[in-house]
């Protein structure tokens, strides 16, 4: 067995209460890597086409990365798959802290969850010791009073949580997993894990995974932390929220429901700001040198006392998207958020478009109970949270996601931001393309992670021209394998390049772990991941249509920042979307021709 892994993986059926292991092949491992990869393997295998994302057929299925709770520094990954309630299609998702590492050192290099208990459970995972925890009591809690008192009944030092708070509980289609203060966050994790009576998902682990030179990379793994930490420097010193300004300034900034691409308050919710008033110390995740996580605390005012960690899309979406430009506001719609278990970019992004809707008097204080849904009510904001989260008043309709929205409230169609059901995160295509078809061609919906973020290329050299549309099929292609293979690893994307994970793959550590030599095939392994994952979405219907972008991406972008006036044409985007088919060698309506499974040894369904 190729090393860093155990070899197996847990299945749980939670109906019955009963769990087995099941042996992991080293042929998929040479395939996929493991992580994402594995995931959306074994998803392909286990959860069919036409699953009810809510039923008991779906499944939860977690894998580590080849590489998750080793000695190499940020290889805290794990990832997720499941059927979403948001999009009703495949869902990738992945989380940092503790989680993933002690699953590994639990002995497990994946798990798999099936079945529904007849009452809420704790699944309870010591070393190999399994156990259904009855948990009638904790049903309801928010997330962190659960942690507190799970952890208290358990009784057992540095256990990792996942857990699910009221909004997933309540069926909200947008909430997450949440894991020590990060989250499974994107398409609706959090209510799959409700549907099956599951609050919560206990570990520790304290097993040793074999290494193929565990004594030659001592010295190695410490330089490596070392040269991770001096290059982000920044991102310990700002985290996400660095990107703000840079976006801010770029012109492309989510403004007024992506109306306006700046913000004329953006000093009021930057990483200045931040660091200034609100910043109380940095966290990390396993194994970090890098530490990004911000923790901040509101000092005074209505919201004194709330202490969390918010990054870019948070602030984005919470914030200049719905014209807020009060950190401290943020900062609560961020806590209340992580604390129902709710992903804050969907949370944002369906608030952004009421708050238009009402503007333009689609919608009326009839529909809101009475509340003035205007852009830059901070009020409001916090109020319509609750709603979302308990589905009270216009808390119910929003629940349900944008496209509940749109087919109860056709004329929203116009201004909502979505592709597949899956809302916009804190970028705007019209002020750089490229990332319009990285959200087009995402395999979970619109996202700047799987999606590929292709920002950093795009701004790293003047000779690029961001608002071209040639020759970004490639571009996109590229990061998005890099961005699949480096999900399969179980690494951070902070220090990929430390590790020599990016477009040109220069392993420095991988054979060393493992006794293989991945780094030749490694974007091959991207690019196979991504093909598998477009199979799986043809045979959930998902075709070429489903690949555009909304109607509001062929408006000019107003306001008067440096992207205003900008458009995506449907003329440009079938550019660049036909040039991405032929490079990923889809045919035209994007759907994986022979040749392209042959060549990445994906077996044909």
């Amino acid at each position: 067995m190729i090393k860093g892994f155990n070899g197996k993986i847990l299945l749980i059926d939670l109906f019955n209460k009963t769990f087995k292991e099941k042996l992991l092949s080293e042929d998929k491992i040479i395939k996929f890597l493991g992580g994402r990869g594995l995931a959306a393997e074994y998803y392909r295998q286990l959860i069919g086409k036409d699953i009810d994302p809510l039923s008991d057929e779906n499944k939860l299925i977690f894998m580590t990365g080849i590489l998750t709770g080793l000695l190499v520094p940020s290889s805290a990954k794990i990832s997720c798959a499941t059927k979403s309630p948001e999009t009703g299609h495949y869902l990738c998702s992945n989380v940092g802290g503790f989680f993933g590492a002690n699953l590994k050192k639990a002995g497990y290099d994946g798990l798999i969850i099936s079945g529904k208990s007849k009452n809420p459970v704790c699944l309870i995972i010591i070393d190999s010791k399994i156990i259904f925890k009855d948990v009638d009591n904790y049903w309801g809690l928010i997330v962190s009073e659960f942690e507190k008192e799970i952890k208290k009944s358990v009784n057992v030092k540095n256990l990792s949580v996942a857990s699910i708070g009221p909004a997933a509980e309540q069926g909200v289609v947008f909430s997450s997993i949440q894991v020590e203060g990060r989250s499974f966050g994107r398409a609706g994790a959090g209510a799959v894990m409700a549907s099956k009576n599951l609050k919560g998902i206990v570990i520790k682990g304290t097993k040793k995974i074999p290494i193929a030179n565990e004594n030659n990379i001592k010295e190695k793994i410490k330089v490596l932390i070392k040269e991770s930490y001096e290059s982000k420097k920044d991102m310990n010193c700002y985290g996400t929220l660095q990107t703000l300004e840079l976006i801010n300034h770029f012109g492309f900034l989510p403004t007024k429901n992506f109306q306006e691409g700046t913000f004329k308050d953006a000093s009021m919710i930057d990483a200045h700001k931040m660091k200034k008033e609100f910043f109380v110390k940095n966290r990390g995740c396993y194994n970090c040198a890098i530490k990004c996580e911000q923790d901040c605390e509101v000092k005074k005012g209505k919201y004194k006392g709330t202490i969390v960690d918010p990054d870019y899309e948070t602030v984005a979406l919470l914030g200049s998207n719905c014209e807020i430009n009060n950190f401290a506001t943020i900062l609560k719609a961020n806590k209340l958020c992580d604390e129902y278990s709710m992903d804050t970019i969907s949370t944002g992004c369906v608030i952004g478009l009421v708050m238009e809707l009402f503007e333009r008097k689609i919608i009326n204080k009839d529909d809101t109970e009475g509340i003035e849904l205007n852009f830059g009510n901070d009020d409001a904001l916090i109020e319509i949270i609750h709603k979302i989260a308990y589905r009270k008043g216009i808390g119910e309709l929003l629940s349900k996601g944008i496209k509940a929205i749109i087919h109860k409230i056709p004329q929203a169609r116009k201004y909502a931001l979505h592709v597949k059901g899956l809302p916009f995160p804190g970028y705007d295509p019209r002020g750089i393309p490229s990332m319009g078809l990285a959200y087009g061609t995402s395999s979970r919906g619109a996202c700047h992670n799987v999606g590929g973020y292709t920002i950093s290329d795009e701004l790293s050299s003047e000779k690029n021209n961001r608002f071209a549309f040639e020759n970004k099929g490639k571009l996109v292609k590229e990061v998005q394998d890099v961005r699949a293979y480096l999900d399969s690893t179980g690494v951070c994307t902070q220090v990929r390049k430390v590790l020599g994970f990016t477009n040109n793959p220069q392993d420095v550590i991988l054979k060393d772990i493992t006794g293989y030599d991945f780094n030749s095939t490694l974007m091959e392994i991207g690019s196979r991941i991504y093909s598998l994952e477009r199979m799986i979405l043809v045979r959930e219907g998902i075709t070429r249509e489903d690949d555009y972008l909304p109607p509001r991406m062929e408006e000019p972008l107003g306001g008067k920042g440096a992207s205003a006036g900008h458009a995506i044409t449907k003329k440009n985007y079938d550019l660049m979307l036909d040039e991405y088919y032929r490079e990923r060698e889809w045919d035209e309506n994007g759907i994986p021709t022979i040749e392209c499974l042959s060549n990445l040894k994906i077996n044909r369904p």
